[in-house]
């Protein structure tokens, strides 16, 4: 099978994860208006009740089956029992969460009230099971899978403004959303089956994935605890406000980290596929690749965000989140640990089946990022939120590192990183240049905002176009002679 371009790959994910993060952006101001204050609160609480059900019925079976079925992509009939073992266990867990929410749903009087809003959410867990969205990763087919995303969010948002027209309309609301996430696996499936006759086993070894499932599984409930705690504390020792205040700086933080993670993820299904048909020298270079371009886009990004925070803040939430600014600038610093600790995360441990290592710094995070938010919290406020999470993103790079050092030291002592990473750092000083003499001679947002970002862009990539960055002079290269023919 003919590999796809990762170029491409990069750009259609990291175009879905934008829309993914934008979508809420679009439709929440209409929807703050036209429903209730009790109807967004009925949705927000249902919501979260069943993403605790859907991360059971998940498993870590996405993770694994990438990894696992990555080597079998150019063997149909082992990828077809593979696929179908996963299929079988990943309905056997959805099973078992609706029966625990069933469970929940006629113990727990007060989720009552949210009966019918719950059980429209929880079909967020059938549709998962039969998208089987980790067999078209796999394939690498991220063409596929964004085109359908988008036609899903646009007729969603058509959707919305149609049905979603009274204050009561909080369950047409809740469906729509379910539309949009995962509506479209309904089309997965009918594909999948077409291509790799989707059924269920009644007799496999299913041991044999078990174990390597549930330390995923594990991980994740780690990373939903470090995710989840600091605006779990924030509310409980602070107000609703600064609360606020924290969820405009981690939105912000979490659509551009989306971004930089974009070519990290649709990697990971070849370098699961090298390192699983032993092409070690392939695997490696493809990921000392991977690590060099994501330091040259982290760094600026870093920077970037932390000199144009108060623009962003303004634009996308307005002056009353002003507040916010503080604590963007200090989540923005954690960016270049989150994206190593990912790369070692997603592209070295979980590929080479060190996936207990890696509960291992996901619980070592989440311990610390709670015990740091409960002491700093009282005195700091949201500030001590994203210092925790700064830190904790540090010490998952260490220990991720830790335990991938002797596939990954070569990478990260080479004159190619130290190069790429002196590159990198004189041209972000351009950056800083370039944005403080914006700042200084205009006073639009819009304005300022826009020139800096792109002269930036251009500076940037002029000084790492003189320093002879190996990575940019290709690209350069490319460029004008497709522009010459």
């Amino acid at each position: 099978m003919k590999p796809k371009s990762l170029k491409l790959n990069a750009f259609l994910n990291s175009l879905r994860g934008v829309l993914n993060l934008i979508f809420p952006l679009i439709t929440f101001p209409y929807v703050s208006r036209v429903l209730s204050v009790s109807g967004i609160g009925k949705y927000n609480f249902s919501n979260s009740i069943v993403s605790y059900f859907v991360l059971i019925a998940g498993l870590g079976i996405n993770t694994y089956a990438v990894r696992e079925g990555a080597k079998y992509r150019d063997n149909k009939e082992k990828l077809n029992s593979f696929a179908n073992e996963i299929f079988t266990i990943n309905t056997y867990s959805a099973i078992v969460a609706y029966v625990l929410l069933f469970i929940c749903l006629f113990t727990f009087t007060k989720l009552h009230s949210y009966f019918y809003c719950i059980l429209i959410y929880s079909l967020q867990i059938l549709f998962s099971v039969i998208g089987v969205e980790w067999l078209f990763t796999i394939y690498e087919d991220f063409a596929y899978i964004t085109i359908r995303s988008i036609i899903f969010q646009l007729l969603s948002i058509i959707m919305l403004f149609i049905f979603v027209r009274h204050s009561n309309d909080y369950l047409k609301y809740a469906a729509v959303t379910v539309f949009a996430t995962v509506g479209s696996n309904v089309l997965n499936f009918i594909r999948a089956e077409k291509q790799h006759h989707i059924h269920l086993l009644l007799n496999f070894n299913w041991q044999k994935h078990i174990g390597p499932i549930l330390i995923l599984f594990a991980a994740n409930i780690a990373n939903l605890i470090y995710v989840n705690s600091d605006i779990t504390i924030l509310g409980l020792m602070k107000s609703n406000y600064v609360v606020g205040i924290y969820s405009v700086s981690s939105r912000i933080y979490s659509i551009i980290k989306s971004v930089l993670s974009a070519m990290l993820l649709v990697t990971v299904p070849r370098l699961a596929l090298l390192y699983g048909k032993d092409k070690i020298d392939k695997y490696k270079f493809l990921l000392s690749k991977l690590t060099n371009i994501l330091i040259m886009i982290t760094l600026p990004s870093m920077v970037g965000l932390i000199l144009l925070s108060k623009q962003v803040v303004l634009i996308i939430a307005g002056q009353h989140f002003l507040r916010s600014v503080v604590s963007l600038r200090i989540l923005a610093i954690a960016y270049i640990f989150a994206i190593l600790a990912w790369i070692l995360c997603d592209c070295v441990l979980i590929p080479v089946k060190r996936e207990r290592y890696l509960l291992y710094s996901m619980t070592s995070s989440a311990v610390i990022n709670v015990v740091m938010n409960v002491i700093m919290v009282p005195f700091l406020s949201e500030n001590a939120a994203t210092l925790s999470t700064v830190i904790a993103e540090m010490v998952t790079f260490v220990i991720n590192y830790h335990y991938s050092k002797d596939l990954v030291k070569e990478i990260f002592n080479s004159n190619n990183f130290r190069k790429t990473f002196i590159d990198s750092l004189i041209g972000c000083i351009g950056i800083i240049i370039i944005c403080t003499i914006v700042n200084t001679c205009f006073h639009s947002i819009l304005v300022t905002t826009i020139l800096s970002i792109l002269l930036s862009i251009l500076v940037y990539g002029s000084i790492l176009i003189m320093c002879k960055n190996i990575y940019v002079l290709p690209f350069v290269k490319q460029v004008f002679n497709k522009i010459g023919k």
